[in-house]
């Protein structure tokens, strides 16, 4: 089998060491080709020089020259990857790459994109996150529900599995950068007919979120708009 791993990374020095240790000892031994792209999106940290190590255990990095955003470092990297599928994966693996298996059998069946979902009922958070981020966590869902979207229970888990020939279609039509980005792309799968199945599995918060409730959490709800004006201006077909 053959994969492409996506993973932005943001001042992950804490993080991503561990994080590239557990992703290639799992895909040497599964996989026949894959690669780790790793997006910096303009960390100010040693980000870069951590992942330069890992240079001889297939993993790429691309510098971002300046700080784009999630969405935009998610988009940069799912357009180069080479290999198909393409996982795309927070750096911290905060849901494990362990769970991977399930989502390869969703696409075997038929699935073109599988998501990982903490809100379905067989889920298990090995460590819940703070009580300000569980708020935010129930109420954005039920926006993207009302205004978007009503199809998933979440759609910001950062975990997703594409087949590549449905990526090369989603990502070009990608216009956010930011935190809402999960949404956007979902939409316009939807847009395009793919099918998209959301699965349970185990996720561990990691802390250290990059988010401000607050002010991120207005900036989301002008991204839910903009993806309404765009699918009424007709820019996702």
């Amino acid at each position: 089998m053959n994969i492409s791993v996506v993973m932005p990374a943001y001042n992950e020095e804490k993080k991503i060491e561990s994080s590239l240790e557990k992703l290639t000892a799992y895909l040497k031994g599964r996989y026949e080709n894959y690669e780790i792209l790793v997006i910096n999106d303009g960390s100010k940290d040693k980000t870069s020089e951590i992942v330069e190590k890992f240079k001889e255990n297939k993993v790429r990095l691309i510098e971002n020259t300046k700080n784009m955003g999630k969405g935009a470092s998610v988009k940069i990297g799912m357009i180069n990857a080479k290999y198909d599928p393409i996982l795309f994966t927070d750096a911290d693996l905060a849901t494990p790459i362990e769970e991977l298996e399930k989502f390869h059998n969703a696409l075997n069946e038929g699935t073109d994109i599988a998501i990982a979902s903490r809100a379905l009922e067989q889920s298990h958070i090995a460590v819940s996150q703070p009580k300000y981020r569980q708020i935010l966590g129930k109420t954005f869902p039920l926006l993207v529900k009302q205004l978007i979207l009503n199809d998933f229970k979440d759609t910001q888990c950062g975990f997703k599995l594409f087949k590549k020939e449905a990526a090369m279609k989603i990502f070009p039509r990608q216009t956010l950068k930011r935190w809402a980005f999960d949404v956007e792309i979902l939409f316009i799968a939807k847009e395009l007919g793919y099918k998209i199945k959301e699965l349970p599995v185990t996720w561990e918060d990691k802390g250290d979120s990059k988010l401000a409730p607050i002010r991120d959490s207005a900036k989301m709800f002008q991204e839910i708009v903009k993806i309404k004006r765009n699918a009424l201006q007709g820019k996702y077909k």
